[in-house]
C-alpha cells in the first residue's frame, strides 16, 4: 500500500516523541524534544530539506502539524512551548508509530467532521508534503510556533540574568502580588534564605513566607533541596516558596505536595506566566528588569 512521504516522516518523528517525553517524566520543552530527536533518528535529504520561504525544515513541519492530531486525540498537551504526554498517549505507544498516528489522525478527522457538521476527510494523501487545507488545524500551528518562539525569547533573556538580577525579579514579582520584601540576601546566591516576605509592611500578619531562589538556567531542582527548605521554616505560620529559572524534579515535586510544611514551587513556566499576568502591577522600574510588548493577532473560534 502506498504511504506518502510526509505521513512516514510524521510517523516515526512522532513515535520518536513520545518515546522522549516518556523517558523524560512526560514532559519536556518542545524544542528539547526536536533536539533530541534531530540526534537520535536518521533523516534523508528530503525529510532535511529546508524551506526557502520559512526557513523551516521540512521534519519539523511535518512532526509539528501532525503534533495536533494527538493533542486532539487526547494523547498529547501543549502548554507554553512545554510538550507533555498523557497517560493515553503513553498507552498509544505500544500501538507502534504507524498505528499510533492513524489512530490519532482517525480522531482528528472525526472530530474534524463533526465540527464542520460534514465530512470532508476522506481525502487520500498525495506524494506531496501533508499541506495546510484544514485552515484551523493551521491556524492552531501558527499560534502554537508563535507562543513557542515568544516563551523562548523570554527564557533566553532570563538566562542571560546572574543570580542577583534573578533574585531581583523574583522581588519584584513577589511586590506586585501584593507581599512585602523584609529581607534581600545578596551574600550568599543561590544558597540559604534568599528573601523573606509578608503581607504587611510590619510583618505583623501571618504567614512569614520563606523564599530560596535558584538561577541555574537547565538545572533541576531535587527532593534533597526541597527537604532543606522546609527545615529553614520555624514557626508554624511559615510558608516556604522555592523559585527556579530551572525546573523541578518529579521527586522534588512530589516531596514538597507532601511534607508537612507548606510550600509552592514556581519553576520557570510558572514565574513567566504570573510575571506576565501581573504586569500591569509592576512599578515602572520592576517592568525594565524585563519587559513585555503586547502583540495581537487574529484568533479563532475553533
Amino acid at each position: 500500500m502506498y504511504k506518502a512521504k510526509s505521513k512516514i516522516t510524521a510517523e516515526k518523528t512522532i513515535f520518536a516523541a513520545f518515546n522522549i517525553l516518556k523517558d523524560n517524566g512526560g514532559e519536556l520543552r518542545g524544542r528539547y524534544v526536536i533536539e533530541k530527536i534531530r540526534e537520535t533518528v536518521e533523516f534523508n535529504d528530503h525529510e532535511k530539506h529546508k524551506y526557502e520561504i520559512t526557513g523551516h525544515i521540512r521534519w519539523e513541519s511535518v512532526l509539528n502539524f501532525y503534533t495536533i492530531d494527538c493533542i486532539k486525540a487526547g494523547f498529547l498537551r501543549k502548554l507554553k512551548g512545554v510538550w507533555m504526554l498523557t497517560s493515553e498517549g503513553e498507552d498509544a505507544i505500544k500501538l507502534g508509530p504507524s498505528k499510533l498516528l492513524s489512530t490519532a489522525s482517525k480522531i482528528y478527522k472525526e472530530w474534524d467532521a463533526q465540527r464542520k457538521k460534514e465530512d470532508n476527510s476522506n481525502v487520500e494523501d498525495s506524494d506531496k508534503d501533508k499541506t495546510y487545507t484544514d485552515k484551523g488545524q493551521a491556524h492552531q500551528l501558527r499560534i502554537d510556533q508563535l507562543e513557542e518562539i515568544a516563551i523562548s525569547g523570554i527564557r533566553e533573556f532570563i538566562l542571560q540574568k546572574n543570580a542577583y538580577e534573578f533574585q531581583d525579579l523574583v522581588a519584584s514579582l513577589l511586590n506586585a502580588l501584593g507581599y512585602h520584601i523584609s529581607k534581600v540576601s545578596y551574600q550568599f546566591p543561590d544558597s540559604g534564605i534568599d528573601l523573606i516576605a509578608y503581607n504587611d509592611s510590619l510583618g505583623t500578619t501571618h504567614p512569614r513566607i520563606i523564599v530560596q531562589i535558584k538561577h541555574k538556567q537547565e538545572d533541576s531542582i531535587s527532593r534533597d533541596q526541597i527537604q532543606k527548605l522546609a527545615g529553614t521554616l520555624k514557626r508554624t505560620t511559615d510558608v516556604g516558596i522555592f523559585i527556579t529559572s530551572g525546573y523541578f524534579t518529579k521527586s522534588a515535586e512530589e516531596e514538597a505536595r507532601l511534607n508537612k510544611e507548606h510550600i509552592e514551587l514556581i519553576g520557570f513556566d510558572r514565574f513567566v506566566a504570573l510575571w506576565t499576568e501581573h504586569y500591569e502591577q509592576l512599578k515602572d522600574e520592576q517592568k525594565s528588569m524585563m519587559p513585555l510588548q503586547s502583540i495581537c493577532f487574529s484568533g479563532s473560534n475553533e
